[in-house]
């Protein structure tokens, strides 16, 4: 079994102990961050584009790849972003398989290194399908970091079209999915909450 194999709410709660509710607002009061006019530029091109060939793939690429790679510029390389990578860590609780993106608060742009701050799972079209695999995911970031000795208070976690971002906080025993769900159009929030992430996050590890 991997990720991708967990596809019910149920499942995961029975196997990781855990809660998973929702609220409203979760991320109300991170600041926004503005995109750079290069990142601007790249998603009034590659949006249209990515939407009307609608697979996802395209979305990855042209969408949600660009995003991440703000997200690192942002922090001057010194966060290491991985796509489509092995990230297993124990087959024991079939927490193993290949994830879409990871974000890392390690500028190690070789291999995966701890502390991982942030999954991001892509979806074509049904966001809410994602969730199981994505909180998967988070509790493999959570036990990494713990194996790795750099274990963080939260993990945060994305599932999105491309076009529609949805993010979760694994804190404790409890998945948190925020209620709100941030078009792409909202962009500066978007950056705004993995800025909060890292930042928390490297703060947390100095």
């Amino acid at each position: 079994m991997s990720y991708s194999n967990f596809k019910n709410l149920e499942i995961i709660k029975q196997k990781f102990d855990l809660g998973i509710k929702s609220a409203d607002s979760l991320f109300s009061d991170v600041e926004d961050i503005n995109p750079s006019l290069l990142l601007t530029q790249l998603l009034q091109e590659n949006v249209p584009l990515a939407l009307n060939i609608n697979t996802e793939k395209a979305r990855s690429e042209f969408i949600i790849a660009p995003v991440l790679m703000e997200v690192r510029r942002l922090f001057k390389q010194q966060v290491s972003l991985f796509s489509g990578t092995d990230f297993s860590v124990d087959e024991t609780q079939d927490l193993n398989g290949y994830c879409d993106f990871i974000l890392s608060a390690s500028p190690d742009q070789v291999f995966i290194e701890a502390p991982v701050v942030c999954v991001v799972e892509a979806k074509n079209e049904n966001i809410k399908a994602g969730y199981p695999q994505c909180i998967a995911e988070m509790v493999a970031a959570r036990t990494f970091n713990e194996q790795q000795r750099r274990p963080l208070r939260s993990i945060l976690g994305v599932v999105t079209t491309g076009s529609n971002w949805r993010f979760l906080r694994l804190e404790g025993r409890i998945a948190w999915v925020d209620f709100d769900e941030y078009l792409i159009s909202r962009i500066a929030k978007i950056l705004g909450i993995f800025a909060h992430a890292i930042t928390s996050a490297t703060a947390l590890n100095d």
